[in-house]
């Protein structure tokens, strides 16, 4: 990457951050969206004990959650899923996205900075939200796919925790831009190295553990609600 033409880096989490809605929440959308009222129903029920056993590993191991998570859809037409997953931020997400994180991201391009979506979410789940908010980058996950359909496994490292941070650190000194000035936003602990890494962290909503470092550090603390 070229020396970037900023004065700064704003790096955004999207699930939870900047609209309210999970990677869980995504896939059953798409999974379910052709399907009939009744067949959806049953299709949710048989469902609901993959959840419990996700909130569980999810606890445990973020990164291992999205590695496993990602495996339901493998075999799944990825033409398809694409396409879908356009009609799912129309008629799903942009719905969840928080009014606040608009006037956040706008106040950044407005002072010139270069703003990115970094997230463990999918690259064809994040690019019409990236579309929509006028991103300059997107750094998500990516599916592997084969003759055409996913494999259900990741091409790099899940982006989260640690990695999130390695991937931020690499992205600001490619385009010759000072940590220091850089911001970062998120809701979850589980970014807390990505916050780590910046001079201005922001957190979003933060979780109960979040929102305790962040008062301990004295850590900016936005509450963006989803609009009525």
């Amino acid at each position: 990457m070229e020396s970037l033409e900023k004065k700064s880096i704003a790096f955004f989490d999207v699930d939870g951050t900047l609209l309210s809605s999970t990677i869980a929440h995504c896939y059953i959308w798409l999974r379910t969206s052709a399907l009939s009222p009744i067949h959806k129903f049953f299709w949710i029920i048989g469902f609901l004990p993959k959840i419990v056993y996700y909130l569980i590993l999810d606890r445990i191991s973020r990164e291992r959650f999205n590695q496993v998570f990602y495996r339901n859809y493998r075999n799944m037409d990825a033409a398809t899923v694409k396409a879908l997953a356009t009609d799912m931020f129309q008629n799903y997400l942009r719905q969840k996205i928080f009014p606040e994180a608009i006037s956040q991201i706008e106040e950044h391009r407005e002072q010139g900075d270069h703003v990115v979506l970094l997230t463990g979410s999918l690259d064809f789940i994040v690019q019409p939200i990236a579309e929509f908010f006028g991103v300059d980058s997107v750094l998500a996950a990516k599916l592997a796919e084969q003759n055409g359909k996913f494999t259900g496994e990741l091409t790099t490292e899940p982006l989260i925790g640690e990695q999130k941070a390695i991937v931020l650190k690499e992205f600001a000194e490619q385009a010759g831009i000072s940590l220091d000035v850089c911001y970062a936003y998120s809701d979850s602990q589980s970014d807390l190295a990505m916050l780590e890494a910046v001079g201005n962290p922001v957190a979003v909503n933060p979780s109960k553990a979040l929102r305790q470092k962040a008062l301990e550090t004295d850590w900016e603390i936005h509450e963006w609600m989803q609009a009525s």
